[in-house]
């Protein structure tokens, strides 16, 4: 055991941001809100294990480390939490809406989509007031064209950001509580201006003229692409080809992420090592290759706030940051120390992030290919030929990176791109050679307004992209449905994988049962019987077909996200296609809507189970589910045992947390 651990001398710091990982886990898996004396307590335990830790023995020194980082990661994560709070609108609202632009976006229904700040509410105190909404614009709209900085008003109808839509499922209130956003909601009444963009939010006016620019010379789809990835702007994408892109596993092309940054960083640190190297007597008289990258970072950092600054991108320019730093510093840029620095700095900024796909599939696709590079230049793998180098390169890097981050995607999208390897090996290249220097041109000559040809360039690759991706997507087969794993399935997996590539020694094979594991759990699966939405508006029993659904519309996100839950690849009018009286074991459910039938009902016994869409306003001798009911309890899974029907509510997994209410004091 002592060799063991003096073997890992050296190699420990990687396992920094595992353990400070481990703490933001245990943060957000607790069922109650830790308190202020409790997260206190937390970060002194760290610092008195951290300070603690040069005095022990050998053996005992990391493990010290490793509760102290633990620690840090829960207090730290719980300090966010509270550092964010801000009012969250606790009841249902219909009446005016006024508030500043802050963002425009598109919803999945592919209407545009406001966030405000500077909110105000009629009758609602300024204390309770969110400090942003979000508003989807339905209906006849036209007479305001959403600006940056714009003071609008309407009349709209808000909702506190929902629950899971299922015991377990993607939590949309945590995800709110950190964006700052307190309600959410829809308007299908023209939006009014109030007043003119004053001053502020230069950056985003910056953005969204770039890209209102942009798509003037790039009509359609192609336009709207090329301006989410020079600006961030993805309100133009249509939705089919969004889709394709999300079919192919090409839809990280159009988020700006650790790729477009690396690109953009890339082509600048080469462009003026270039410009030093042509001019003999300056290229060796300076140091040329750290000059080029402190060149190369200020422009990353403005990338980054051109870009809209989101978690990814902040994400990305981190990772790029550290590298670029490296260099300067005479390090190796890419190296499991760096991303473990870069893995650091977001988990203490945004340690929410973490349950992100986007951290997680960035950090697994970049650990995996700095070790699987380093593996090769350890042992001297050949490339081939010189001439073949760079195609060898992109293939074992999509290769490498596709494997990586493969199961986290199917976790979280449901989806297993079959011909994804090949969309990327087709694309990927030209984003590279074409793109992004074409883009970087077209940036700098914005100003002086002769953009049209660099733009044009960028056109003709994103057109080469989009129709790759289209062309994929319409293979047979290419899109595979996946169930969703249990929760402790990919922490399982993540935790394999990390000491397979980080512990030094045989003794790594051991992570490679802790992913067969993971992948033995997946498999195994299983999906409620029964779901029921947190409105008693739809219900989904699983049958023989599939998800049976009450309904065949209304509720379509809701409906969606079951049915990706489920790995079943139908839509929600063939999963109400289904739906009938449906009988497990002698339980009966019945869906029924309205006031009217709630009234109605007078039929059942105690071995039904109804959910109705309305409270019944009596007591019925059956169980009942209604959204009075379900207002506490939130979504409800039903799973038919051998002891009898087990209910699941998704307040009793999520907890008493803050940002569900019953967590603040």
């Amino acid at each position: 055991m002592r060799d063991a651990w003096l073997a890992q001398r050296g190699f420990l710091f990687p396992w920094v941001p595992v353990c400070l990982g481990l703490g933001v886990t245990v943060y957000f898996a607790l069922g109650a809100e830790p308190s202020a004396a409790a997260l206190a307590a937390a970060g002194a335990v760290a610092l008195v294990l951290g300070a603690a830790a040069r005095w022990l023995g050998i053996l005992v020194t990391p493990l010290a480390w490793a509760c102290a980082l633990v620690a840090a990661g829960l207090s730290v994560a719980g300090l966010r939490a509270h550092l964010v709070e801000e009012p969250v609108l606790g009841w249902r609202y219909y009446g005016p809406v006024e508030g500043r632009i802050v963002g425009i976006d598109r919803s999945g229904s592919d209407a545009v989509r406001l966030t405000l700040d500077r909110v105000v509410l009629r009758d609602v105190a300024p204390d309770r007031t969110p400090e942003r909404v979000r508003v989807s614009l339905h209906g006849q709209q036209g007479f305001v064209t959403p600006a940056p900085g714009l003071t609008v008003m309407m009349t709209a109808h808000l909702s506190p950001p929902g629950g899971p839509v299922e015991p377990g499922g993607f939590d949309f209130q945590r995800h709110a509580w950190f964006l700052r956003l307190g309600a959410v909601g829809y308007t299908r009444t023209p939006v009014l201006a109030l007043a003119p963009p004053g001053e502020g939010l230069r950056l985003f006016k910056a953005r969204m003229a770039m890209s209102a620019r942009i798509q003037a010379a790039l009509p359609g789809d192609t336009g709207a692409f090329a301006a989410a990835i020079m600006t961030g702007d993805r309100s133009g994408i249509g939705q089919e080809a969004l889709k394709a892109l999300r079919v192919t596993n090409l839809a990280h092309l159009l988020a700006i992420s650790g790729l477009h940054m690396g690109l953009l960083a890339g082509f600048v640190f080469g462009a003026f090592r270039l410009g030093f190297a042509a001019v003999p007597a300056v290229g060796l008289r300076v140091p040329a290759k750290k000059l080029s990258a402190a060149m190369a970072l200020p422009v990353a950092a403005v990338y980054l706030g051109l870009s809209g600054g989101s978690v990814a991108t902040e994400r990305a320019f981190v990772m790029v940051a550290v590298a670029l730093l490296a260099v300067m510093a005479d390090r190796r840029a890419l190296s499991l120390r760096s991303v473990a620095v870069a893995a650091v700095i977001v988990l203490a900024l945004r340690p929410e992030a973490l349950l992100g796909p986007g951290f997680q599939m960035s950090f697994a696709a970049t650990t995996a290919l700095v070790a699987a590079y380093g593996w090769m230049r350890d042992r001297d793998v050949p490339l081939g030929p010189r001439w073949m180098r760079p195609a060898v390169t992109v293939l074992v890097s999509s290769t490498v990176a596709g494997l990586a981050t493969a199961p986290l995607a199917a976790a979280h999208f449901n989806q297993f791109a079959h011909y994804g390897l090949i969309a990327n090996l087709a694309t990927v290249p030209l984003m590279g050679v074409m793109v992004m220097p074409a883009a970087v041109l077209a940036a700098c000559l914005m100003p002086l307004g002769l953009e049209a040809l660099p733009l044009w360039v960028m056109g003709l690759g994103v057109d080469w992209i989009l129709g790759v991706a289209h062309w994929v997507a319409g293979l047979p087969g290419a899109r595979g449905t996946v169930v969703t794993p249990g929760p402790w399935v990919l922490p399982l997996m993540a935790l394999g994988a990390l000491f397979v590539v980080l512990w030094q020694g045989r003794a790594r094979v051991a992570g490679l049962l802790a992913v067969a594991v993971s992948l033995g759990l997946w498999a195994q699966a299983e999906r409620p019987e029964v779901l029921i939405a947190d409105t008693g508006g739809l219900v989904g029993v699983m049958t023989e077909e599939g998800r049976a659904l009450s309904r065949a519309r209304g509720a379509g996100f809701i409906a969606t996200n079951w049915l990706e839950n489920d790995g079943d690849a139908a839509d929600q009018e063939a999963a109400h296609a289904r739906w009938s009286a449906v009988s497990r074991g002698g339980l009966r459910i019945l869906a029924l809507r309205g006031k009217r039938a709630a009234e109605a009902l007078e039929d059942c016994d105690g071995h039904d189970w109804v959910v109705l869409s309305a409270d019944p306003g009596r007591a019925l001798p059956c169980t009942v589910f209604h959204p009075g009911t379900l207002r506490k309890t939130g979504a409800v899974a039903l799973r038919q045992g051998p002891g009898g029907v087990k209910i699941l509510t998704a307040r009793h997994v999520t907890g008493a947390r803050l940002w569900n209410g019953r967590g603040r004091q």
